[in-house]
C-alpha cells in the first residue's frame, strides 16, 4: 500500500488492487481523480464532485461495499459543523486490502462514540484532520480520537501547508505532532508493504503534500 498527501483531507491508497481519492474536493488539485478506475471516497456528500465520470465508483455514504476484493465500510458519524447535534450527516471508512486495515475519520467530532469504535475496529492506519478553525478536529481532539483507535500509524491531514487554500484558517501540523508526543517521521508518501510491515509504536508520519 502506498499514501500520498494531495492537500487538505484528500490522500491517494493504491496498491496492486485498487487507487482510492479520499475528498478530492475543489482547493486540491488530484489528477488520479480523473482516472475512470479510481474509486472516491467521500467523507461528506457534496465532497464527492459532481462532475465525476460516470465510471467511477463514489462512496459517499454508510455502508458494506466491495470493489476488486478490498472491503471498505462507511460508518455514520456527526459532522464537525452541523445544526443538528444528533444528526450524522458525515461518513467514517474503514478500509482493508492486502491485510492492511485503515481507518480514514473526516470531519467528524470527538470522543468516538463507543458504537463507532466498535464499527471501526481495530486498525493499523488512521488518517485524520488535525487543522482545527472550528472546520474540524484541531490537535487536540484529533490526538484524543486517535488515542481510542489506538493505530500503529498516523497521518495528519487538512492543516496549514503553505499551498492549500482554506476557507478557513488552519494551524500547524506542528501543534498535533507536540499533542501526540510520539515518534515522527516525514516522507514524500508512506509505503507499507504487509501488515507485519508496521511500526511497533505508534508514529505519526508527516507526508509531503504532492501535486
Amino acid at each position: 500500500m502506498e499514501i500520498e498527501y494531495k492537500g487538505a483531507n484528500c490522500v491517494v491508497i493504491k496498491d496492486k488492487k485498487i487507487l482510492i481519492v479520499v475528498d478530492p474536493t475543489i482547493n486540491v488539485s488530484v489528477k488520479e481523480a480523473r482516472n475512470p478506475d479510481a474509486v472516491i471516497l467521500a467523507t461528506q456528500e457534496n465532497f464527492a464532485p459532481s462532475e465525476m465520470d460516470a465510471e467511477n465508483f463514489v462512496i459517499d455514504m454508510p455502508g458494506e461495499y466491495e470493489h476488486t476484493d478490498v472491503s471498505v465500510r462507511g460508518i455514520p458519524a456527526r459532522s464537525h459543523i452541523g445544526a443538528d447535534e444528533k444528526a450524522k450527516n458525515a461518513t467514517m471508512y474503514r478500509v482493508e486490502t492486502d491485510g492492511v486495515r485503515l481507518a480514514v475519520i473526516g470531519h467528524t467530532v470527538a470522543p468516538l462514540s463507543d458504537d463507532d469504535l466498535e464499527n471501526i475496529g481495530i486498525v493499523d492506519i488512521v488518517v485524520i484532520p488535525v487543522g482545527g478553525g472550528g472546520f474540524t478536529l484541531d490537535a487536540k481532539d484529533a490526538a484524543a480520537i486517535v488515542r481510542q483507535i489506538s493505530p500503529k500509524i498516523v497521518i495528519p491531514t487538512h492543516y496549514e501547508d503553505g499551498h492549500t487554500k482554506y476557507e478557513v484558517l488552519q494551524e500547524s501540523v506542528d501543534l498535533f505532532i507536540k499533542e501526540m508526543d510520539c515518534l515522527h517521521e516525514k516522507t514524500p508518501t508512506l509505503k507499507v508493504k504487509s501488515a507485519l510491515n508496521l511500526p511497533e509504536v505508534m508514529t505519526v508520519y508527516e507526508l509531503s503534500r504532492t501535486s
